[in-house]
């Protein structure tokens, strides 16, 4: 990988973007490799939840790499966001195996974008999150649109778009944008101590309930009905009996991986 840095700890996954002199931009590159690392880790059955982060103090992703694309035709630019959709932050958001974004520092354009992506958001106190494509004179165009609005509402996401503003962490906590806020310093293991509390549990479990909660989200899906089928199959695990084995016994369940 020439982009990103891979580790794992127990049962958690840590993939650092790491492209500090560029502010961790994301480029063709590196989301080829983010896509890459991300369904390695999903595969791999020891991993049970993945922290993503960016490398340095400044920035998780302060863009994308505006260089690659300041010429591209209209036919090549929609190829540019379907493909990236595709690739990267629709399979984060689908991804079975949790997905933390912590936030330190810029999350702009294509860095918020994929921090919404994942399946929920930590901030450092200095985090700076906006969608300021419309001063390129493009939109948001890996699921920034509908994200956002999905995650803050509409009025709020018509408003950051339009003005291409920027927000602090204290305010994309205010807004629902990131779940927790706290010092840089301590950013990567207060995102660790919620991976560890999520490692304790049921991955299949964990799977059933983000396909069921995305599907609320999805055009000509009934998400109750996802939720009763997915509740229904959890039923037929080894998860499900050494839940509720273990509840009865009153001791604490092992799960096995996924």
């Amino acid at each position: 990988m020439e982009n990103i840095l891979i580790e794992k700890q127990d049962h958690i996954a840590i993939i650092t973007i790491n492209r500090p002199t560029k502010l961790n931009a994301l480029n063709k590159v590196t989301i080829q490799e983010l896509h890459d690392g991300f369904k390695a880790l999903h595969e791999d059955k020891t991993v049970k939840a993945i922290i993503i982060i960016g490398s340095g103090e400044k920035a998780f992703v302060a863009g994308a790499d505006i260089s690659e694309f300041a010429d591209f035709s209209v036919a090549e630019g929609q190829q540019l966001a379907a493909e990236g959709q595709t690739l990267l932050f629709d399979f984060v958001q689908n991804l079975s195996t949790p997905v933390i974004a912590a936030v330190n520092g810029f999350a702009l354009g294509g860095g918020l974008e994929l921090a919404m992506a994942c399946h929920f958001r930590v901030a450092s106190t200095n985090a700076k999150m906006g969608l300021p494509e419309v001063t390129l004179g493009v939109i948001p165009g890996y699921g920034g649109t509908q994200r956002l609005a999905q995650l803050i509402g509409k009025g709020r996401a018509m408003e950051l778009i339009m003005t291409a503003g920027m927000i602090d962490a204290e305010t994309a906590k205010n807004y629902g944008l990131v779940n927790h806020v706290v010092a840089q310093d301590e950013l990567l293991e207060f995102a660790k101590g919620i991976a560890s509390k999520i490692s304790n549990n049921s991955s299949i479990a964990i799977a059933k309930a983000i396909q069921a909660i995305n599907a609320n989200f999805e055009d000509g899906t009934n998400g109750y009905e996802v939720e009763i089928e997915n509740f229904g199959a959890c039923f037929g695990t080894e998860d499900f009996k050494e839940g509720t084995t273990a509840f009865l016994e009153k001791r604490k369940a092992a799960f096995p991986g996924k």
